[in-house]
C-alpha cells in the first residue's frame, strides 16, 4: 500500500518535523498517529475501496486527511480546489465519492454538493465543522487518539482516481494502483538522494503533484513546509528561509521565479533539487536557472496514467558543456527510468527505431490501470498492448528521448506536420519572452495558420517582426509563425499548464468574427 512510504520515514525519522504551515506542525511520529485516528473514524461505515474525496486550499490538515484516507483502504479522490464549482461538483459525481473532506471556504457550496452527488453520504470538515454538530478531522484527531488501523489492500486494487486535468474538454478520472504508485516513489528517490536533511517546499496542489512528491520523500524523511502562496517574491523568501531543499514546480513557475527582481538577492545555496516536469522546458531559460542556482535540476516525465518516472533528466545530466552537439540532451525528457519498459510506436503499431519519430508508449508496473467508468478510452489507450501517452517522441543514439510534441498539438499547415514545441523552443530564447504557445488557427489558405501568442516578462518589449525574423533564420519560412500576438497572461490551467485549446478557441473565435463582419 502508499500507505507504506509515509509509515517508512515515520518509523526511520519520528522526531522529525512532517509537516509545517500556518500555526499547525506535526511530527512524523503525531502525523502518523492523526492518520490513524482518521482512519479509525472512516472505518467505522467506509468499506475498503469505498471513494472518498479531499477538497481544499494547500493547508497543513490537509495531509493527515489524505493519509488516513490511503490507511483505512479506502480509494482517495483528489479535487482540485483551483478548479470552478461547477467543474467540482462534476468530477465529484462522476467518481461517486461517498465521503468529502473539504475546507471551510466550501461550506457555502455544501447544500449543492448534496443535491448534485447523488452518492454522497457524509461531509467531514478539514479543521471545524461544516454543519450544525458536524464532523471535523481536528475533532477526529481528539475522538480516535491512540487507535490503531491495520487494514491492507492488494497491489492492483486502486488507490487514487485524480483528473485528467480537463484541457482538451470533459477530464478522465485515471485510476491509479497501489503497485504504480509505489513503483513511481521507489524510482524517484534513487534519482534524488539527499546530501542533508531535505526539506520540501510545496507549492503545487498538495492534492496533485504536491501531494505525490510528499509521500514519495516521506521514505526519507523530508520536512514538508506549506508555502504561504504561490507568489514567485514568497516563494524565494521561504527557499531563504526556511533552507529549502527540493522544491517541484511547473516551467512556468521557474519562469517567474528567475524573472522576479528578488532572484538576484534572495540565498538559495541550500536548493539540492529543482524538480520540473509536467510541460515542455525552454532550455534557455534552463539555462538560465543552471547558471543561477547551479546543478540542482532534474526533470521527470510522466503522467498521471504512468506517474511521474517513464524517464528521468537527472542532476547529473544538467551539465552544461558549452557545446551545441554535447549539451543538446537539455531539450530531452532524460532517458528511461527503468520504471516501465518505454518504446515509440507508429499507427500501426509497429516500433520504430533512434532517430524516428512515434508516439511513446510504455508497459509495466509503472502502468496504472486506466479510467475510471470508460472502457472505451482505456481501451484505446491501451491499443497493442501497450499504454499510449499521445506524446510524439524521438530517441537520440545517447539514449536521450525527446518528447516532440503532443500528438493533438501538431499543425498541419500548407500540406506539412509542424510541431509547434520546436518553434516554442526558439520563441523563449527572446530576452523579453516569459512563456508563448503556437497554434494552428483555421485557415482557407493554408488549412491551418501557424500562430504564435506570447505573454512577455514584466516591463519588458518585443515585436512581432523580432519573433518572425528569429524562426526564419532557424527554420525557415515554412515553420515561422504566420501571425504573432501578444496577450498580457496566457490562460492556463489550475496546475500551471498554458491551455492551448483556449489559446486556438480565442483566436478562432476572433477569425471566425472577422470573417463574418466583412
Amino acid at each position: 500500500m502508499i500507505i507504506d512510504s509515509f509509515d517508512a520515514g515515520a518509523t526511520a525519522f519520528p522526531e522529525r518535523t512532517f509537516v509545517q504551515g500556518g500555526d499547525v506542525r506535526f511530527t512524523y511520529r503525531e502525523a502518523a498517529n492523526a492518520s490513524h485516528a482518521v482512519a479509525a473514524a472512516l472505518v467505522r461505515d467506509v468499506l475498503p475501496g469505498t471513494h472518498v474525496g479531499v477538497l481544499s486550499p494547500n493547508h497543513a490538515m490537509v495531509l493527515p486527511a489524505m493519509l488516513g484516507v490511503m490507511r483505512s483502504g479506502a480509494v482517495f479522490v483528489p479535487l482540485n480546489a483551483r478548479d470552478p464549482i461547477e467543474d467540482i461538483v462534476w468530477f465529484a459525481r462522476f467518481c461517486e465519492i461517498a465521503v468529502l473532506i473539504c475546507h471551510a471556504q466550501y461550506a457555502p457550496h455544501i447544500e449543492r454538493m448534496k443535491a448534485e452527488i447523488p452518492t454522497l453520504k457524509r461531509v467531514i470538515g478539514l479543521t471545524e465543522g461544516l454543519e450544525e454538530g458536524g464532523e471535523s478531522i481536528t475533532r477526529w484527531l481528539k475522538e480516535f487518539a491512540g487507535a490503531r488501523v491495520g487494514v491492507r489492500r492488494e497491489p492492483d486494487d486502486i488507490a487514487i482516481i485524480k483528473s485528467s486535468g480537463g484541457t482538451t474538454g470533459r477530464p478522465k478520472a485515471i485510476m491509479q494502483s497501489h503497485r504504480s504508485l509505489e513503483t513511481a516513489y521507489r524510482i524517484s528517490n534513487q534519482f534524488a538522494p539527499p546530501k542533508k536533511e531535505p526539506v520540501h517546499l510545496v507549492v503545487a496542489p498538495l492534492t496533485h503533484a504536491a501531494g505525490a512528491t510528499m509521500v514519495a520523500l516521506a521514505r526519507i524523511g523530508a520536512r514538508n513546509v506549506i508555502a504561504p502562496s504561490a507568489d514567485p517574491g514568497v516563494i524565494l523568501e521561504a527557499i531563504e528561509h526556511e533552507r529549502v531543499t527540493h522544491i517541484f514546480l511547473p516551467p512556468t513557475m521557474i519562469y517567474r521565479l528567475l524573472a522576479h527582481p528578488d532572484v538576484a538577492t534572495r540565498d538559495c545555496s541550500s536548493l539540492e533539487y529543482v524538480l520540473y516536469g509536467a510541460a515542455p522546458m525552454s532550455v534557455d531559460k534552463l539555462r538560465e536557472g543552471l547558471a543561477r542556482w547551479g546543478q540542482v535540476f532534474m526533470q521527470s516525465y510522466g503522467q498521471s496514467e504512468v506517474p511521474g518516472v517513464i524517464t528521468c533528466l537527472s542532476r547529473k545530466d544538467h551539465f552544461v558543456h558549452g557545446d551545441p552537439e554535447l549539451d543538446k540532451h537539455l531539450a530531452s525528457a532524460g532517458r528511461p527510468s527503468g520504471a516501465c519498459e518505454v518504446a515509440l510506436m507508429d499507427d500501426d503499431g509497429n516500433i520504430v527505431g533512434v532517430g524516428e519519430r512515434g508516439e511513446i508508449v510504455a508497459r509495466g508496473d509503472l502502468v496504472s490501470p486506466g479510467y475510471y467508468n470508460n472502457p472505451e478510452a482505456t481501451k484505446e489507450a491501451r491499443a497493442f498492448g501497450w499504454h499510449h501517452t499521445g506524446d510524439i517522441g524521438v530517441f537520440d543514439e545517447n539514449g536521450y528521448l525527446y518528447v516532440v510534441d503532443r500528438k493533438k498539438d501538431m499543425v498541419i499547415s500548407g500540406g506539412f506536420n509542424i510541431y509547434p514545441s520546436e518553434i516554442e523552443q526558439v520563441i523563449w530564447g527572446h530576452p523579453a519572452v516569459q512563456d508563448c504557445a503556437v497554434v494552428g488557427v483555421p485557415d482557407t489558405d493554408w488549412g491551418e495558420r501557424l500562430t504564435a501568442v506570447i505573454e512577455l516578462k514584466p516591463g519588458s518589449h518585443a515585436t512581432a517582426e523580432e519573433i518572425t525574423d528569429i524562426c526564419r533564420k532557424r527554420f525557415g519560412s515554412l515553420k515561422t509563425p504566420k501571425q504573432v500576438e501578444f496577450w498580457p497572461q496566457l490562460p492556463r490551467s489550475p496546475v500551471g499548464k498554458v491551455l492551448k485549446k483556449d489559446v486556438r478557441a480565442r483566436l478562432t473565435d476572433v477569425a471566425a468574427n472577422a470573417a463574418a463582419s466583412k
